[in-house]
């Protein structure tokens, strides 16, 4: 078990919110890898708040409100008030199937009391817009969430998977304390020149899907192959030919963890939070194993030249896939309309 009771917070953005810089993400409680045992999702919930996870980042699209209102059961008990809790809104359902994405003045408030009420609490940490609504100024979005501070709602906002001139015109609009999309040292050409301007304007950067969706974990290093009824299949980072070659690139990142002593997810995040004391990373699962694993890697220290090192052993653009399948690119890493 690792001890994390020395580790240092770090602070999101502006704002007064301070967790540690591993916190937990949430999606797979509620189906996303396979099926979720409620019962024993709320129970280890409660196990990585008391190992120190702090923080926590659910969505209302996360089984459609049923990750938020799994939250409210994990978090009764006087639960809450050990941790930041962050949630989004913006991604709907579609009839007949598929997701949109509303940025809309009035949806904002409609999805955050709808929120509140599922997660059974009077004040959400962290309120993320999860997708940018394209056809939506992002200063119409964030003024209705800057709205939501105001009335005592929500005690901070973010933005997720907006290109840096929409994440300015946001942050001129209302200060953002976090800006959320995917980055590990597989995937980080976009992630870096998101960083380029949340470091410039003090915004914290918070890394989802950091292990590469298990990719960098030894689960998938030591596998040949991904069988076809794996979930993760459906990215395309898994698929047959892509497999290989990024399988070939965490085979390198093993080579520094054995040097260090540590499991590569372990290392993986260690070299993720050396990128600077602006990065929080939300690692997902939920096993009980696998979480205490990637918390250890907050006792793993790198140097100045071993995380250069592990960068140039993957460099920027050598993975072998897009980060979803096509349909879902188009929502991911996108500017809105200027009004």
């Amino acid at each position: 078990m690792a001890d994390i009771s020395n580790a240092k917070k770090r602070r999101l953005g502006a704002s007064d919110l301070e967790c540690v810089s591993l916190g937990l993400g949430c999606m797979s409680l509620s189906g996303a890898y396979g099926a979720a045992d409620d019962e024993e999702n709320v129970k280890f919930v409660r196990h990585a708040i008391d190992q120190g996870a702090d923080f926590l980042d659910s969505s209302d699209m996360y089984g459609w409100g049923h990750n938020e209102e799994l939250l409210a059961r994990a978090l009764a008990d006087g639960y809450r008030d050990k941790v930041v809790l962050a949630t989004k809104f913006g991604q709907t359902q579609l009839e007949g199937g598929g997701m949109g994405v509303n940025g809309r003045p009035e949806y904002v408030a409609e999805a955050c009391d709808k929120s509140l009420q599922r997660l059974g609490i009077d004040v959400i940490d962290l309120y993320y817009q999860h997708r940018v609504d394209q056809e939506v100024p992002i200063e119409e979005t964030v003024g209705a969430m800057s709205k939501l501070v105001e009335a005592g709602k929500v005690k901070a906002i973010g933005i997720c998977e907006a290109k840096p001139a929409t994440i300015r015109r946001a942050h001129v609009t209302y200060p953002l304390a976090a800006v959320q999309s995917e980055f590990s040292i597989l995937y980080r050409e976009e992630a870096e020149q998101i960083r380029a301007v949340t470091s410039e304007l003090g915004i914290s950067f918070v890394a989802y899907s950091p292990l590469g969706r298990g990719l960098l974990t030894d689960n998938f290093i030591n596998a040949e192959t991904v069988p076809e009824d794996d979930p993760h299949y459906r990215h395309p980072r898994f698929a047959q030919g892509n497999f290989q070659q990024n399988r070939e690139l965490a085979l390198r990142v093993a080579e520094f963890a054995a040097e260090k002593n540590c499991s590569p997810a372990q290392v993986v995040l260690a070299w993720l939070l050396g990128q600077g004391d602006d990065v929080v990373a939300i690692p997902g699962t939920k096993r009980t194993e696998r979480f205490d694993e990637n918390m250890g890697a907050l006792n793993v220290s790198l140097s100045a030249d071993e995380l250069a090192a592990m960068s140039s052993a993957v460099p920027v653009g050598a993975a072998a896939g897009t980060r979803y399948p096509e349909p879902q690119m188009k929502k991911v890493f996108v500017d809105s309309t200027v009004g």
